[in-house]
């Protein structure tokens, strides 16, 4: 069923228009701080997000392996965002994995909606553009493409893309070998709560439950960017996110009471830690505070893989061990579903205020 009610962004950009329709444009105290992206990402001064370097970190050097398992846990209680660089998933993997997802976009809007998704049936899987849930009636500047890739027994694929013939396999092999990373880093994030390695694995669901969801976002160009967002500033639900873009800057952490611009840095992934990881730990670990700018010059394109625990099956809560009379728990007991619902609670709640 095609979405009436708002157009594609991608139909929108490329009609020539030269303002933006006001559903698109933020308000007067965010738009106070959006500006020239790619100005913002050859400032060299300021904080800038760390570029954690994981070749060591199954190192048979104890003290070498401690320090880049440190490092990883210093990020992820500072900032909670990352460059993860030799991360064990090849270049070439990353740019197969890139180019399927640009030549299904390169494909005719009319092509793409033979895979549109109906959200308001809670169909949320395929092509789609954000409908306005929220008070405000703001959209996005950006269309997505949204699928289930991994435990491959969970998938979907009658809504993967036919074209190109590569989605498939390159998306599939990507998918396992990130899942692989995920174990390793949830690893290394327990023993730095002093917790059993497998411990946080364990809580957001384990091999058989922890869901992988890819969603790639489409950006187009857009004729009035200090008034758009690509996506609006929101904390991922995630237990962690992992990001592929093609090299395009936009991607902005509100570090310290500032929008800090994550500079691109080549065959890296970017990983969030997401709220589910973040209650685990009662707040040690960082779930930041982000958004997306957009630009007049070029598209960009990135590959979010989300880590989500099941919505229903398990409670999330900090875990026993790092909760004490000196550190009471930070976050009630919720399941992922109630969690979903209490942050848009919150947030149409703030909308109603302004």
């Amino acid at each position: 069923m095609v979405n009436s009610v708002a157009p594609r962004v991608e139909s929108l950009a490329s009609s020539g228009i030269q303002s933006i329709p006001k559903e698109y444009v933020r308000t007067k105290e965010e738009q106070t701080s959006i500006t020239n992206i790619f100005e913002e990402e050859k400032k060299e001064e300021g904080p800038q997000v760390p570029t954690i370097d994981l070749k060591e970190i199954d190192s048979e050097d104890i003290k070498v392996r401690e320090k880049c398992r440190e490092e990883l846990k210093k990020a992820a209680m500072d900032w909670g965002v990352m460059h993860l660089v030799n991360h064990g998933i090849s270049d070439e993997l990353l740019e197969r994995v890139k180019k399927a997802g640009e030549v299904f976009f390169q494909q005719p809007v009319e092509e793409k909606e033979k895979y549109a998704n109906d959200q308001e049936a809670g169909k949320i899987a395929g092509y789609g553009s954000k409908l306005a849930n929220n008070a405000s009636g703001q959209l996005e500047w950006e269309d997505y493409f949204f699928h289930l890739v991994f435990p491959e027994e969970k998938r979907d694929m009658s809504i993967w893309p036919k074209t190109p013939s590569d989605y498939t396999e390159a998306t599939s092999e990507y998918a396992k070998q990130l899942r692989i990373l995920v174990t390793k880093i949830l690893s290394i994030l327990s023993i730095g709560l002093g917790l059993e390695e497998g411990r946080l694995e364990q809580e957001v669901g384990g091999m058989e439950e922890l869901l992988l969801q890819m969603k790639i976002n489409y950006y187009p160009k857009c004729p009035q960017p200090e008034l758009a967002l690509g996506v609006e500033a929101h904390t991922d639900v995630s237990a962690l996110t992992f990001i592929l873009h093609n090299m395009v800057p936009g991607l902005q952490l509100f570090y310290q009471g500032k929008w800090v611009t994550a500079k691109c840095v080549p065959n890296s992934i970017i990983m969030h830690i997401g709220d589910t990881i973040e209650i685990l730990s009662n707040g040690k670990y960082k779930s930041i505070l982000h958004r997306g700018l957009v630009n007049k010059e070029k598209v960009r394109i990135s590959w979010a893989v989300f880590c989500e625990p099941p919505k229903e099956k398990i409670i999330l809560k900090p875990v026993p061990e790092v909760v004490s009379e000196e550190e009471p728990a930070l976050f009630p007991p919720r399941t992922f579903a109630q969690h979903i619902q209490h942050k848009l609670f919150r947030k149409t709640q703030e909308e109603f205020k302004n």
